[in-house]
């Protein structure tokens, strides 16, 4: 089982000569101070005359050099190679791939007049040509061979252009290998573009931010906290396992490692209190897998969407953050369900789910309540004392981590659990609280410079990971001085080596996630540079018959297959970049305004069931590998549990306000819309779950589960009804678009059907954009959008619009210069209509129907 974690994610070779040893674990923790170096302090130290200020296009080489130096130092060619000494073929490979891509960052300035120029030297051609071959053979080893072989059949494709194999509709005359090599190596558009970019800026700095709080001894804290307050209830150890996992998911970015963290100790209690082998793999699957989609720390991807979309990091946790949460409710509802269909007991005393529910929910308010408070106090401070503001508050911090230390020092260390001893004693919340409340303080210092300071990511992180670093090296110290103990000198030296093993496991951990942004890096340039990017929206039209639910559906399973092989990162760069724009595009042909960020996070929804889905979904080989239970059977379970997840990116396409889309959480209107959002998908969700389980307050019938998901789906999308019995818009002429557009009040929105020539195919075809009416005065609204009108008797005409305005994207797929003219078909004005809500009374009917039925057969109490 450790050798399936440390291959997948750190790699298994483990060198028996001392001098290799410590020459990869000097390179990891090089690197891990490079990266910490480069996120903040370069600037403040960037006066000193032999310190150098580096840039992207050397930091992003440097950062993919060390990668690929440890990828063949770390992760042996294959299962027989030697796992006690490196080979010299590996030696030559670690130069190679490092040396290519050290070329870059030592000739930046020469390649900025040179390649990316596109005048490629014949020296840069063949350095440019190793390093791809070395990177793709890196990818082989450290993710499998999946996003290898999708890379090079993209670089295969960019090469011939046509064949038998490739459709017409995306085919192309073909690229010189140089000009190929050129882009993808030597350029800022392949390798060392964007995805290699947030891996550089973001996402090191918050794997180290994990690795560093695992190895101060926040997991084994956050996974008794999950005991201490769910073990006593009916299944408790499966409903720990998914809290536990929630929590943990703040320290591990790879949900492999995850489900052996938590798995080790909450698999064999979930199968002591009556769960099979693959259940309880599976549950500890599901719950660690959604790690990657619970802000405000959140998987990989979530940062590479920053890069995509253009929006702030906090944006995306705002849109994340009530699916993230509902699916995790879902999940311990789930395992709550298990257990009353197999009638489990509790272990220990037994207690009420829905009290703890309550407790929870008090708690949260408190801390919300605190946390607005802080944010009072602070904004007062700096505004009465700027001058000594940051002095004070850092004083504040520092007298509290001193006082959770104090309180700390008087309880014993917490111990890991033998959760196969034949007593067990449940961890007392009172007792466990006390020992760690100092792990909350840099994940407090992390949310806090995140959504209270607006900082970015890089630098938020960067702050945590300073937190991290004090806390590494001063805890064990003060609390033996605390406790009278005299060996602080020893002490000292245990948490400065707890900090440098911390900084080479998350360098380690980073060598797969490097290595994947930046071989899909090759795969994002190929849909720039040909014409399947522009194209494939024809394409994907055509085999889903322009249904976007169809469309959808091929997404889905596109991101599924690929799955089977790619890490979620990979998977999410791959499918976003190929998908994301063409799910905006059918949306709008069909009048269905989709917001990117609901395309995205549906691609990365999706992606996270890479770890899950059989046959090679590694994380429930790992949960498995502990369990005893078929690994198979287990991933197909964990899919199963999984439908949630499955089920709600299509519901936050067709109604983004369950992301938050358009609320304003800026203001007390939008935190009540939040509310009632949370609320009713989750009361949605918790029926969906108990609609697939089969069990509700007794076991369901088939009509039973049918009338649940129907009254979930209405919860979820009251809209879905309300268009069928009131049109949505009133249609009006597209003559009429100026007079609309000058006469619509501030903060409403109108909306317009372009149609005209499709530019590839020459077809008729249609889009429906949307103008959002904001403080422009109404003479200017209509120069302000960039959009050139040509009235004609009862048409309105269209010329392209001016490069560069808000609209010229979304129509540059139309040609304006062809026989037949793009006109403005009509104009939307929304209706006065009933509210949506109006269709939760038929669907609470139906609900009370269902549980009358229910309580007549029910044998134990379901809460």
């Amino acid at each position: 089982m450790q050798d399936l974690v440390a291959s997948t994610d750190s790699g298994a070779r483990n060198p028996r000569n001392r001098a290799v040893a410590l020459l990869i674990a000097g390179l990891a923790l090089f690197w891990a101070f490079f990266q910490v170096w480069i996120a903040e302090p370069q600037f403040w130290f960037g006066q000193l005359p032999f310190v150098k200020i580096l840039g992207s296009d050397q930091t992003r080489p440097m950062h993919l050099a060390l990668a690929l130096a440890l990828a063949f130092l770390a992760y042996p060619a294959a299962k027989t190679s030697p796992r006690d000494h490196i080979p010299l073929y590996d030696w030559a490979l670690a130069i190679l791939g490092a040396g290519s891509a050290l070329y870059v960052f030592w000739f930046s300035r020469e390649l900025a007049g040179t390649a990316r120029s596109g005048l490629p030297t014949d020296t840069q051609f063949w350095v440019g040509l190793v390093g791809v071959l070395t990177l793709l053979e890196a990818s082989r080893r450290s993710l499998g061979p999946a996003l290898t072989v999708v890379a090079s059949i993209f670089l295969a494709y960019s090469y011939f252009g046509q064949g038998w194999l490739i459709p017409d509709l995306i085919a192309h005359n073909g690229r010189t290998f140089t000009s190929i090599i050129n882009t993808q190596w030597l350029s800022t558009e392949g390798v060392f573009g964007i995805p290699l970019g947030v891996s550089t800026s973001f996402v090191f700095l918050f794997v180290l931010f994990g690795s560093l709080l695992d190895k101060a001894g926040a997991g084994n804290y956050f996974i008794k906290m999950a005991f201490a307050g769910l073990g006593h209830l009916r299944g408790g150890p499966a409903k720990a396992a998914v809290v536990g996992s929630a929590a943990t998911g703040l320290i591990s970015g790879s949900s492999i490692a995850n489900v052996v963290t938590t798995g080790t100790f909450t698999i064999p209690l979930m199968k002591r209190v009556g769960f099979s082998s693959e259940k309880a793999g599976a549950v500890e699957v599901s719950s660690s897998v959604n790690g990657q989609i619970m802000p405000p720390v959140m998987g990989a991807a979530a940062f590479l969407m920053v890069e995509f979309i253009g929006i702030s990091y906090l944006e995306v946790i705002k849109h994340a953050f009530i699916p993230a949460i509902i699916s995790y409710i879902a999940l311990v509802y789930i395992v709550h369900l298990e257990a009353l269909k197999k009638d489990m007991p509790a272990l220990g005393e037994g207690g009420s789910l829905l009290s703890m529910l309550l407790k929870v929910f008090i708690g949260f308010a408190i801390a919300g309540v605190v946390f607005y408070a802080v944010i009072w106090l602070v904004n007062l401070l700096r505004s009465v004392a700027p001058g000594i503001a940051p002095w004070v508050i850092f004083a504040a911090v520092a007298g509290l981590y001193i006082a959770a230390l104090s309180v700390a020092s008087k309880k014993p260390e917490l111990e890991i659990d033998d959760p196969n001893a034949k007593q067990i004693k449940l961890p007392v919340m009172g007792e466990v609280v006390p020992t760690g409340l100092h792990y909350l303080l840099p994940i407090i210092v992390l949310v806090w410079f995140l959504m209270v300071e607006r900082q970015s990511p890089a630098k938020s992180a960067f702050y945590a990971v300073m937190v991290m670093f004090a806390i590494l090296l001063t805890q064990k110290p003060i609390k033996a001085l605390m406790r009278g103990e005299s060996d602080l000198i020893g002490q000292f030296r245990a948490g400065f080596d707890d900090l440098i093993e911390g900084m080479i496991a998350g360098a380690r951990n980073m060598i797969g996630i490097a290595v994947a942004t930046g071989a899909a890096g090759i795969i994002v340039a190929t849909v720039t540079r040909t014409p399947i990017g522009t194209e494939l929206a024809g394409l994907v039209e055509m085999l889903s018959g322009g249904n976007l639910f169809i469309m959808l559906l091929l997404v889905g399973v596109f991101s599924l297959v690929l799955g089977l092989g790619l890490p979620t990162t990979a998977n999410y760069i791959v499918v976003s970049s190929l998908m994301a724009g063409v799910v905006v595009s059918l949306g709008a042909d069909q009048g269905l305004i989709i917001p990117l960020i609901a395309a995205h996070l549906f691609v990365f929804y999706f992606g996270i069931m890479a770890d899950v889905t059989p046959p090679v979904g590694l994380a429930s080989f790992a949960a498995a590998a502990v369990s005893g239970g078929d690994p198979i059977k287990t991933g197909f379970t964990a899919f199963f549990y999984s439908l949630r997840t499955v089920a709600l990116p299509f519901l936050f396409v067709y109604n983004p306000t369950l992301i938050l889309f358009g609320v304003d959480l800026g203001t007390t209107t939008g935190i009540l819309i939040a509310l009632q959002i949370f609320v009713v998908a989750t009361f949605a969700m918790l029926l969906f779950a108990a609609a697939t389980q089969g069990y509700f307050f007794a076991r369901s019938r088939l009509w039973e589960s049918a009338a649940l998901l129907l009254v979930a789906f209405t919860l979820f999308v009251p809209n879905f009804w309300l268009d069928r019995v009131q049109p949505q818009f009133e249609n009006l002429p597209g003559t009429s678009f100026e007079t609309v557009l000058e006469e619509t009040e501030q903060g409403d929105f109108l909306r317009f059907v372009v149609s005209g020539p499709d530019f590839a195919t020459g077809n008729i075809r249609t889009t429906t954009l949307r103008i959002d009416i904001d403080d422009t005065p109404p003479a200017q609204r209509l120069a302000n959008t960039g959009l050139f009108l040509l009235p004609e008797g009862e048409y309105m005409m269209m010329e392209e619009p001016m490069p560069g305005s808000t609209f010229a994207e979304s129509l540059r797929s139309f040609d304006f210069y062809g026989n037949d003219m793009v006109e403005i078909a009509r104009v939307e004005v929304p209706r006065d209509r009933m509210p949506a809500e109006i269709f939760y009374l038929p669907a609470f009917l139906l609900l009370g129907l269902v549980i009358l039925f229910q309580r007549r057969r029910q044998t134990k109490p379901a809460f």
